[in-house]
This record gives structure tokens, C-alpha cells and sequence, in this order.
């Protein structure tokens, strides 16, 4: 089934762009992959970043906030960096390009989530207080992108490298995750004390 795929703002979009177009931004850029890049560069597959600031027990909805838009930097058929756009009190500005694990970890989710039966609109979540980044399949494909929380039946799928204990590129529905996510974060008991 085919990813329903938000359309970001234009202004993120157009950020992004000039900074593309910029010979400072791209030579100043900490990713050598961008660097060494012949030929053009485009922006694809934006995709909002929700933050999830506190993980919360079971039974209480899950508070996330909306902190940029990335998008996918190909060179033809293969990503090559991303970029991130950031909202100011003057709108929508490019933030930085990046490369790393997590480039690859997110097509490889996007391709997995693509072979699924369920219409998701994909997002990134990402959960400060583990250092984990997942991708956020919500199943209301016609929601507005910059709004929502993860619904229990929403999916994530933990992306590379993923936190001790959580398998990364494994989906999980959120009504799953979150009781895992708050074990993580549980201080261990002392020593000697009763368990």
C-alpha cells in the first residue's frame, strides 16, 4: 500500500532549496557525501519531525510537539544526505544537512512500511530520553501533518541504531512500544534493596 506521503510547507521546502543552491551551504556542510556529489541534488520525501519530550505510563496519551521537516537528499536513485528545516518566529528555515545511520535506517522503514496492507502517513518521532528515532506510521492519512499524537494503533518502527532491549526496524503497534519505552527508563533498584 502505498505511503501517504504529507506535502511540507512550502517555505520548509524552498529553505531547503537555496541552501542546495548555495555553494556555502553545501562546501560548509559536515557531510562528505554531499561534498563529493556530481550532477544534481534534490529534496524528496519530507517528512515532519514530532518530538516526544516525556514518556509517559500506559493509559495517558502520549504528548509529541512538531520541530522541523526533513528531507531526503538524493543524487539520483540514492540518498545521499538529508536535510532539516527548523520552525522560527519568521517561519520555516533550513537548519543543516546530515548524514549517517539513520539516512539508511529511514528509506530501509519507509520501503518496509510501503509493503504493508494498512494507508499510513509516515512521520519521525523522536524520543530524547532514550536517543531513539523511530518512524511514526499514523494511520489517519488525511491528518494534518504538524498536529496529532501517536494513536495506540499507530505503528512505529524503531530505526538503526535503536536503544538496548528494542529491536530496531521491528514495527510495534504504540499501545505496544510506549509500556517497553517506559521500562527503559525505569531506575534500575539498589543493590541489597528489595525488588
Amino acid at each position: 500500500m502505498p505511503l501517504h506521503v504529507p506535502p511540507a510547507p512550502a517555505p520548509a521546502l524552498r529553505s531547503v532549496l537555496a541552501a542546495l543552491g548555495s555553494p556555502t551551504a553545501v562546501r560548509e556542510a559536515r557531510t562528505p557525501a554531499l561534498r563529493s556529489v556530481q550532477g544534481p541534488l534534490s529534496p524528496e520525501l519530507p517528512l515532519p519531525v514530532h518530538v516526544l519530550d516525556q514518556i509517559v505510563p500506559s493509559g495517558h496519551a502520549p504528548y509529541t510537539r512538531l520541530t522541523g521537516w526533513r528531507f531526503l537528499i538524493r543524487s539520483g536513485e540514492r540518498a545521499v544526505a538529508a536535510a532539516e528545516t527548523t520552525l522560527t518566529p519568521d517561519g520555516w528555515t533550513f537548519s543543516h544537512f546530515f548524514e549517517g545511520p539513520y539516512l539508511s535506517s529511514t528509506e530501509r522503514a519507509l520501503r518496509q512500511a510501503e509493503s504493508m496492507r494498512t494507508p499510513f502517513q509516515p512521520r519521525l518521532l523522536s524520543i530524547p530520553e532514550l536517543y531513539m528515532l523511530t518512524l511514526w506510521l499514523h494511520g489517519d492519512t488525511d491528518a494534518d501533518a504538524s498536529a496529532g499524537t501517536p494513536r495506540p494503533t499507530d505503528v512505529l518502527v524503531p530505526l538503526a541504531p535503536a536503544p538496548p532491549g528494542i529491536a530496531a526496524h521491528r514495527p510495534h503497534r504504540v499501545a505496544d512500544l510506549l509500556p517497553v519505552m517506559t521500562l527503559r527508563l525505569a531506575p534500575a533498584p539498589l543493590l541489597g534493596s528489595p525488588a
